[in-house]
């Protein structure tokens, strides 16, 4: 039995072979022959005896006579496949008969072996059956983790408008459609394009996010096509661009309305035709994902300016999901408050469990012109600076002022403040986008800070 020796012998401890044949030559000398090479073995001269020792152990290959008395091999498979689907059976006949070999393969038979039957040959056959049986086991925890790790960020809400949102998601994920989250920053566009991802037939593929607002127009290029050896200088190796890496799955693209008019034209030509050349290079490269975009910005103000391509647009808005701001959902706030409470004080390892009503009344009142992003950040704060178990309202970096939303005084000076405050605010304190928001250049802007004394 040198072909059984090529087992491993941990493998073989695990594995377990059951014969089925009402011969007892046939049973005595397997069983034994089995046993020798590691493997846990039994034998069965009929189909009910068999059926007692599949109600009473797991196993993973059965050796099947086909012509038994009483109930025939083909009938215990299909019993078999009922009490344990990821059994693997492999049948033995003493007649050659191809249509009988041709309906146990059809009913779900591993494969067969004619008496008599070859050492090695059967060895073999054994062998492959249990590792199509180890790596069907593998693959379905393999499947199991992916799954876990593509679970979204929990999504937390229970108002009208998240319910929306969330019936929406529940509607697009399982179809290809592409999909424009709109919204303003911080509302969680990026955990909605994860939820649809997760939930869609792709989850077992890349989700590969491209922030089109953090990169210059050469660099997003080169991330989004990737590049040659000696593409550039620096070029010093081939790389992949982002379009090639999200194959088979999503490709998000954050921050859509930053791109320039020279990109949009090559992010069109890709997505209409899936096929793409690496900047340098002159092989078309064939790629098949779906797109989810997410902006914060006017894409109709875009369109009307001449900023952003008509065809692109119409490309990308196929299904749109509005992210409503925080502010337009007050109702969720002391969930999403709690959620960053658990969150944080698990990181942190501080015991914190509450909010006092008042702090919980700072936080609904607050305006949030950052969204959730500013609500995770207050609590995290709070969580640094305050004192277990209870988050009080002097923890919070809010002001008791700012909680109604509206600015403090009658004078222009006291309502540009405020505005100000709120775009920089909106913005993550990114001056450039916060100046082209209030339409001033980004030295005025400094200087309004300046003259406001505000800071992060």
């Amino acid at each position: 039995m040198q072909a059984t020796r090529e087992v491993p012998a941990a493998r073989r401890a695990l594995a377990s072979v059951l014969v089925v044949d009402d011969e007892f030559s046939v049973r005595d000398s397997l069983e034994n022959w089995f046993k020798k090479d590691g493997y846990r073995c039994a034998a069965a001269p009929d189909a009910l005896s068999a059926l007692a020792l599949l109600q009473e152990s797991d196993w993973d290959v059965v050796l099947l006579d086909i012509k038994m008395p009483g109930m025939d091999g083909l009938e215990l498979q299909r019993r078999i496949h009922q009490i344990d689907p990821e059994i693997v059976v492999i049948m033995i006949t003493a007649f050659a008969s191809v249509e009988t070999a041709v309906q146990a393969l059809k009913e779900g038979a591993f494969d067969y072996v004619t008496k008599p039957f070859d050492p090695d040959e059967l060895s073999h056959l054994v062998r492959r059956a249990v590792e199509r049986r180890e790596l069907k086991s593998e693959n379905r925890e393999l499947k199991k983790t992916v799954e876990a790790l593509t679970l979204p960020s929990h999504i937390v809400g229970e108002s009208p408008e998240m319910k929306r949102v969330l019936d929406l998601v529940r509607s697009v994920a399982d179809t290809d459609a592409t999909v424009l989250i709109r919204g303003e920053s911080g509302t969680g566009k990026e955990l909605v394009a994860q939820a649809i991802h997760a939930n869609s037939r792709r989850r077992y593929f890349p989700i590969v996010p491209v922030n089109c607002g953090a990169l210059s127009e050469s660099l997003l290029e080169s991330e989004l096509f990737g590049h040659e050896k000696g593409a550039f200088t620096g070029a010093q190796y081939r790389r992949k661009g982002r379009l090639e890496m999200a194959n088979g799955g999503t490709l998000v693209l954050d921050e859509i309305g930053t791109i320039s008019p020279r990109t949009q034209v090559d992010l069109l030509r890709a997505l209409e035709t899936k096929e793409f050349t690496r900047l340098g290079g002159s092989t078309p490269i064939k790629v098949e994902f779906r797109v989810i975009a997410a902006t914060n910005q006017n894409l109709e103000k875009l369109l009307e300016e001449g900023k952003f391509r008509e065809d692109l647009y119409f490309r990308l808005n196929v299904f749109t999901i509005a992210m409503p701001p925080l502010r337009e959902r007050r109702a969720d706030i002391p969930l999403l408050a709690q959620h960053f409470l658990e969150r944080y004080s698990k990181q942190m390892n501080r015991p914190y469990h509450d909010f006092e009503p008042a702090a919980l009344d700072l936080l609904v009142r607050h305006a949030w012109p950052g969204n959730v992003r500013e609500l995770a950040n207050a609590v995290e704060r709070a969580l640094v600076v305050g004192k277990p178990p209870t988050v009080r309202a002097a923890d919070l970096p809010l002001r008791s002022d700012d909680a109604s939303g509206a600015p403090t005084g009658d004078s222009l000076e006291d309502v540009e403040r405020a505005h100000v405050e709120k775009m920089l605010a909106k913005t993550q304190w990114n001056v450039t986008h916060a100046a082209e928001l209030l339409q001033i250049d980004r030295v005025t802007l400094y200087n309004k800070i300046k003259k406001y004394g505000l800071h992060r």
